[in-house]
């Protein structure tokens, strides 16, 4: 499984296909991607007709702004967390009044890691309206390699992630 820039448009062309065929739109939050899964989404001619926007919320401030990540959730478990990750999913769901959205917050490093919390740690999380209701999950990565690897990888797993969700 290679992580080319040919490679991930393939794969956000992929999602794409099964958003438009589906008649879905999709949103993004990213913090340690830095608006890399959006680039690889309008790197898709075409995508304006599923892709809606991006938030690149870097800094814990811009999560709670734009966002609504509750500041209880950062100050009790840090950014790079399940209830971060998981509330930046469905903030960028609400906000874009998309279908379907894919967040991502990580250590890229190479440095920033923490106790418990080293380099390469990255959670992702995708959320999917249902009727009134919305689906959420999250998933824990642990990714090896320099900055530049780390993020290409939780590129790849956030649109494979997002694939197999708007699959089901």
């Amino acid at each position: 499984m290679t992580n080319t820039d040919a490679d991930l448009k393939r794969l956000a062309a992929r999602v794409g296909q099964r958003l438009l065929k589906a008649r879905r739109s999709v949103a993004t939050a990213e913090s340690c991607t830095g608006g890399w899964i959006a680039k690889a989404f309008t790197d898709v001619a075409g995508s304006s007709q599923w892709f809606i926007e991006g938030f690149v919320t870097y800094s814990n401030e811009s999560k709670v702004r734009r966002l609504g990540v509750p500041r209880a959730v950062l100050e009790r478990t840090g950014a790079v967390s399940k209830g971060a990750v998981l509330a930046m999913a469905i903030g960028a769901l609400r906000r874009a009044n998309a279908h379907v959205a894919v967040a991502v917050t990580g250590i890229a490093g190479p440095d920033g890691a923490v106790p418990g919390k080293p380099v390469g740690t990255v959670w992702l999380a995708w959320a999917m309206r249902r009727g009134r209701a919305i689906r959420v999950a999250a998933r824990l990565r642990h990714f090896r390699g320099d900055r530049e690897s780390v993020r290409r990888k939780t590129v790849r797993a956030a649109l494979a992630g997002l694939e197999a969700m708007i699959r089901r």
